[in-house]
């Protein structure tokens, strides 16, 4: 009985207690729910307010572009900067390279240096070897020259229309120029002026403009760390003129410029101006995975004043690979009225006699080079080249004039030149190329004396 009693007891407290705390948590979830709504219509007059401010942007927006509009009907359209595209040609597909190429070398002459500021300084020219006259002793120290002049850029414009005619616009250019000034020269800014190469438009299988003479294989030269290497040994000109080629036949019309000797002097002039025909030249090349080889002709009219002559000459030339590591370049040409297109000049086309009449001069010359590839980043190359021209001794006063004491004076005409070279290029990365060369030359006059050059010389070249 008292068991049941306390029994009920607690069964009463209990209900008492649910009782009082009913309405607590009736009350606290009221508050949360109210809090919550709260929010709710906090964020719901914040959206309204955004949607309003946008509506308003919109409007203003509206209101503005059909400001816009009625100023665009008002006033007539304004005339663009530019009718045209600023490229004459914008289907044009445009490309560009060049190289930086410094020199630096040691030369040393047996009779007496090369001229400061001859081209002799920055390059092999065989004419610029120094020969003291008859007796002279000549006594000069090795001396140093560095230069970067013949670092070059180039830039081509190449379009092929919807008919297929294919067009080409090519530009190049060097730093061979003189300077303007002495400031220019090597006492302070070694400044060069900027010397065109090459300026030409190639239409299809027609080319007008200046480049490479058709008589000149370029093709077929070494590499050398000197500017050409090989120079008495191969026919060298750049000159204007109009050319045509089909498969491996091409035939151009090109500058004419006759040289012309001094019988009295041995000088030789330069300055032409009465030449009437251009100088016609044809060549014809065979290729193949053996290498080219190649044949040109070459037919002038030589002029000087009223007077003229005939000039012609050939040249062979061509690459022979001997496996993947070696091949062998070669030239050999031989003509009358081919000074001026061998060896830089290094013979005359013509000579007056003491008539006034005009003769042709014979001459040839010839070049051979080994390149070996020991691997994929080192090379060399050894050179031989040769040139001799038949001067003619019995024009007068050529070789040798009488003064009056009746004793014989010599002249400075060259007879022949020959040299040898050799060098090592190594390619530590792609485009860059660093070369040693080592070369000697000999020049020879009609009067037998002679004189020679030796030199050391080193480049760096990156080409882009």
């Amino acid at each position: 009985m008292t068991t049941k009693r306390r029994n009920s007891r607690q069964l009463l407290a209990t209900a008492v207690l649910v009782a009082l705390a009913a309405p607590g948590m009736a009350f606290a979830q009221t508050a949360k729910e109210a809090e919550l709504e709260a929010r709710v219509a906090q964020l719901e007059a914040q959206i309204q307010t955004l949607l309003q401010a946008q509506q308003q942007q919109q409007d203003s927006i509206s209101q503005t572009q059909a400001r816009l509009d009625e100023v665009q009907v008002a006033q007539p359209a304004a005339t663009p900067l530019q009718s045209k595209p600023i490229l004459a040609n914008p289907d044009a597909v445009f490309s560009y390279g060049g190289f930086i190429k410094f020199d630096a070398m040691v030369t040393d002459t047996s009779d007496g240096a090369i001229a400061e500021g001859s081209a002799g300084r920055l390059f092999y020219v065989p004419s610029t070897i120094p020969v003291a006259a008859n007796g002279a002793e000549v006594d000069s120290d090795p001396y140093t020259d560095f230069h970067a002049a013949f670092s070059r850029f180039w830039f081509a414009a190449d379009h092929t229309t919807e008919g297929g005619d294919k067009f080409r616009a090519f530009i190049e250019a060097d730093m061979y120029g003189g300077g303007t000034s002495n400031l220019g020269s090597e006492v302070n800014t070694n400044t060069h002026g900027l010397t065109l190469r090459h300026a030409y438009v190639s239409w299809n299988n027609w080319l007008a403009g200046q480049t490479w003479s058709n008589f000149q294989d370029v093709a077929a030269l070494p590499e050398a760390v000197d500017f050409v290497g090989v120079t008495e040994g191969t026919t060298f000109v750049r000159q204007a003129q109009i050319r045509y080629t089909s498969g491996p036949f091409s035939i151009a019309l090109e500058n004419p410029q006759t040289t012309v000797g001094n019988v009295a002097t041995g000088a030789r002039n330069n300055a032409g101006g009465s030449d009437s025909l251009p100088d016609v030249s044809a060549r014809y090349v065979m290729k193949g995975d053996w290498g080219h080889f190649s044949a040109a002709g070459l037919l002038r009219q030589l002029k000087s004043g009223d007077e003229s002559e005939t000039g012609a000459a050939v040249s062979l030339s061509g690459k022979f690979n001997i496996g993947a590591n070696d091949d062998i370049r070669w030239m050999a040409s031989y003509g009358s009225g081919i000074g001026r297109y061998l060896g830089f000049g290094l013979g005359t086309d013509t000579v007056v006699d003491a008539n006034g009449n005009l003769h042709a001069q014979d001459g040839g010359g010839g070049f051979v080079a080994w390149r070996h590839a020991f691997n994929d980043k080192l090379r060399s190359n050894l050179m031989y080249a040769v040139a001799e021209f038949d001067n003619d001794r019995d024009l007068f006063g050529w070789g040798s004039v009488i003064d009056g004491n009746g004793i014989v004076q010599s002249l400075g005409v060259t007879e022949r030149s020959q040299s040898f070279h050799a060098n090592l290029i190594y390619s530590p990365f792609p485009k860059l190329d660093i070369g040693a060369e080592i070369g000697w030359a000999e020049r020879d006059l009609e009067d037998d004396r002679k004189g020679d050059l030796k030199r050391i010389q080193t480049t760096v070249k990156y080409s882009f």
